[in-house]
């Protein structure tokens, strides 16, 4: 068994070692710089305030314009080339795009559309169009689905700025920047192994990355298993040291193995389970009613405002909005007014109300407990500080672009799942569910492959210097292995020179008939 521990360890590393020092250099790229993403803040910073004199038709002029029968989950109002334009949202593939002008369904983002659009988004920045694509390095996200193809606009601003138009709404969904791209494909890129994503291989892709995690994952936890068997606790070798090795590369991958062996084990397994392996997050519990939390659909009649004089309206306080989305909550419309930096003012559809900052809390609460049919809100919680399962990151992070404000309430149900939700006061939105087995892989990755533990995170540049240091050693051992390994398969290549005949004696070799 010790052998075949040995020659596990062994070949495992010369097939991983290399993967093993580029995940470790890409993961300290990833804490600075991190895969392209536009947040809604950095949307709405660029948007236009909503201008009374060029808006808009009603809402239910715009559902219908739509041509889709059911009632839409969504609806915004923002701005498109400076002029508004209604989204709808019917689900996760299905947006609709609407002139809040004329009425007219946007049928098709041309490519001098894209052009206009990226050029206001940028604001009035040159732009040239490049192409027409589903997906490239930059756009693996699934949120970009509903808005593939994607047009591909080069801004030519000091950045060199590369954003993506939806083909649907004409927005631009996505921008990068040249030093995002740089460094990304040292970054997120080779992490999360997309040299496999949108080829031959792309629907093998979730595979690739979780087999070869969980190799990676034997290839340590075997070499930390080696590295202490081969390590003399009392007594010294025949070298003197306690480490058999008199090679340098050899001595230094032990010692080293031994001293980051315990991390390595802990990050490659942490970024296994980030992948939900065979599912094992997933509890199949029922989803959440949030029909029931909102009392009704978004239609024209829980919506009886005129929006050209809405906009005039002495109850909007402040800036014009950027965007305005359309809320039912506790069966009564909301129109939720953002401004250029996401922040929120509710303004109830009926008239004679006046615009408020948050819901009441007790009111969230009672709309909340509708959310688990069959279960009851086992203890409410208003949250005015962040904790171990609602917290911010920054922008660079997985989840940086979401928006984690506070004070936030959160419900604890009492059905077969134990489910949390954290509802947002601020817009009546359900912002995170997590069950027992989502609570289980907050632990199982985030907090042991990000660090995202509040004492570390509110302390930087102590998570910094901590994850920096601990990755060169990852990356140390693992590139000690790639030198061992190359040499290895040297020496058993010679072996094989040697005992094959040259060439020249093979060719002048007489066959000799007895």
């Amino acid at each position: 068994m010790k052998r075949y521990l040995f020659l596990t360890h062994r070949w495992l590393g010369i097939a991983l070692c290399l993967f093993m020092a580029m995940w470790f250099f890409s993961g300290v790229v990833m804490m600075y710089v991190g895969y392209p993403k536009l947040s809604t803040s950095e949307r709405l910073e660029r948007l236009p305030g909503l201008d009374s004199a060029s808006c808009c038709i009603n809402l239910g002029t715009a559902i219908l314009a739509t041509g889709v029968s059911e009632n839409p989950k969504g609806v915004r109002l923002t701005s498109v080339s400076s002029m508004p334009r209604y989204v709808l949202t019917f689900d996760k593939q299905q947006v609709v795009a609407v002139n809040a002008q004329n009425g007219k369904r946007i049928s098709d983002v041309s490519a001098s559309d894209a052009v206009e659009a990226a050029s206001a988004f940028s604001k009035g920045e040159k732009a040239r169009y490049l192409d027409l694509l589903q997906e490239d390095a930059w756009t693996h996200s699934k949120a970009l689905d509903a808005h593939r193809p994607l047009h591909r606009i080069e801004v030519r601003d000091e950045d060199s700025t590369m954003l993506y138009v939806s083909s649907r709404t004409g927005e631009v969904v996505r921008d990068t920047t040249r030093i995002e791209r740089g460094w990304n494909w040292v970054g997120a890129w080779i992490h999360l192994l997309y040299p496999f994503r949108g080829g031959a291989l792309d629907k093998q892709w979730h595979n690739i990355v979780v087999y070869t995690s969980l190799l990676a994952t034997v290839l340590a936890v075997s070499g930390l298993v080696v590295g202490v068997m081969r390590w003399r606790f009392m007594g010294h070798y025949s070298n003197a040291s306690k480490s058999p090795y008199r090679a340098p590369f050899m001595r230094w991958h032990h010692l080293l193995g031994l001293a980051f062996g315990a991390i390595a084990i802990t990050w490659i397994f942490s970024g296994l389970m980030s992948m939900n392996p065979w599912k094992v997050f997933d509890s199949g519990g029922k989803p959440l009613d949030e029909l029931a939390f909102s009392g009704g659909t978004i239609k024209a009649e829980n919506f009886p405002v005129d929006l050209h004089g809405f906009l005039k309206s002495p109850r909007l306080e402040g800036e014009r909005p950027r965007e305005i989305e359309w809320r039912m909550f506790d069966g009564k419309g909301y129109l939720i007014a953002l401004d250029g930096g996401n922040r929120t003012s509710i303004i109830p559809a009926s008239k004679g109300e006046h615009p408020f900052a948050m819901f009441p809390l007790d009111r969230l609460e009672a709309a909340g407990s509708r959310l688990a049919p069959g279960a009851r809100v086992e203890r409410s919680e208003i949250l005015r500080e962040y904790d171990f399962y609602y917290y911010p990151r920054t922008h660079q992070a997985m989840l940086g672009h979401m928006d984690k404000r506070l004070p936030v309430l959160r419900l604890k149900f009492d059905d077969a799942n134990s489910t949390w939700v954290h509802l947002d006061p601020y817009t009546g939105a359900v912002v995170g569910k997590l069950d027992t087995r989502q609570r289980v892989k907050r632990w199982l990755f985030a907090l042991l492959h990000n660090w995202d533990w509040l004492p570390l995170l509110e302390r930087r540049p102590l998570w910094d210097v901590l994850l920096v240091l601990l990755s060169i050693g990852g990356f140390l051992v693992s590139c000690t292995g790639v030198v061992i390994g190359w040499h290895r398969l040297k020496r058993k290549q010679g072996k094989r020179d040697r005992k094959s005949p040259p060439v020249s004696d093979v060719s002048n070799t007489q066959v000799v008939m007895p």
